[in-house]
């Protein structure tokens, strides 16, 4: 088991209209008592899609046309507020594999990194194209390519931007710490046994 090395992110785009969106709006505190990310997927902006049923409208990610996309396009400072890693884990266990925004806030793009979650940014004007396009036409397919720095559906290119160490770091495969340990494990338990751990029994009889 090696860690992955993330390029390009290819699926349709699901369009989040709004700026300052949060992460308690994301993911609600109350789901935040799990001892694991399981099961997040199901409650990814849940208090947002409650009230819009509430108003008789259907939020993006009830959408039936949008279900199963995998490109998330956002306004500006996307995923400010609290610094809950559940947001990003929910977004990602629901389908999300890359996130196209104006900005955003420095801890949660840092806890999407970390989870190789590519977060990319863009114009506002580009964004506003993309994301008619994607009310439009919903079933576009567009690819993200890190390196080159784009993002191409069939009638639309777009220039997207993303820092150099967290783009390097998903295309060479260190943002998976626990990736890159399994993959030479042996080096793990070779220097684990040249530590001086105390044995139970010495701790004991102190």
């Amino acid at each position: 088991m090696g860690a992955e090395h993330i390029q390009t992110v290819e699926g349709r785009a699901l369009p989040l209209r709004g700026e300052d969106i949060d992460t308690d709006r994301i993911m609600p505190a109350r789901f935040l008592k799990s001892i694991t990310f399981e099961g997040l997927d199901a409650h990814v902006f849940e208090d947002d899609r409650l009230e819009a049923k509430r108003s008789g409208r259907l939020h993006p990610f009830d959408e039936p046309t949008h279900q199963g996309a995998s490109i998330l396009v956002a306004n500006r400072n996307f995923g400010t507020g609290s610094s809950r890693e559940h947001a990003p884990q929910g977004l990602r266990r629901w389908g999300i594999r890359a996130i196209v925004a104006e900005s955003f806030a420095e801890i949660f793009f840092g806890n999407s990194t970390a989870i190789g979650l590519p977060c990319v940014t863009g114009s506002a004007k580009d964004l506003g194209k993309l994301m008619d396009r994607a009310e439009a036409q919903p079933n576009e397919t567009f690819a993200l390519d890190l390196q080159r720095g784009t993002l191409t559906g069939t009638r639309l290119s777009l220039s997207v931007e993303m820092p150099a160490s967290a783009r390097d770091a998903l295309l060479s495969g260190t943002w998976d710490a626990t990736g890159l340990l399994l993959a030479d494990y042996a080096q793990v338990e070779q220097v684990g046994a040249r530590l001086p751990y105390p044995g139970f029994e010495t701790a004991a009889g102190h």
